[in-house]
């Protein structure tokens, strides 16, 4: 399941970095990079992810494992002086 998971994770970082590239092209006038690989990662997965509403992306990520943000430990209330 971890090989499953890190791959989707690995693909998925991969084909929304080359659309953030093509967009940021597009905005500032630049040649737009090629887009190269999978016709289902660039033309369907990217598309729908992008109009994922984030309610519904957030529960999605925690659920596969280490595609998701490490959350800040607890911080722990101060008890008095240092010294």
């Amino acid at each position: 399941m971890a090989r499953f998971t890190t791959w989707l994770r690995v693909n998925s970082q991969h084909y929304l970095l080359q659309d953030a590239h093509v967009r940021m092209a597009r905005k500032y006038g630049y040649p737009t990079p090629p887009v190269r690989g999978s016709v289902f990662w660039s033309k369907i997965f990217v598309p729908v992810y992008r109009l994922m509403p984030w309610g519904l992306r957030r529960p999605i990520m925690t659920a596969i494992p280490g595609s998701h943000r490490k959350r800040w430990p607890v911080q722990m209330q101060p008890e008095g002086p240092a010294i």
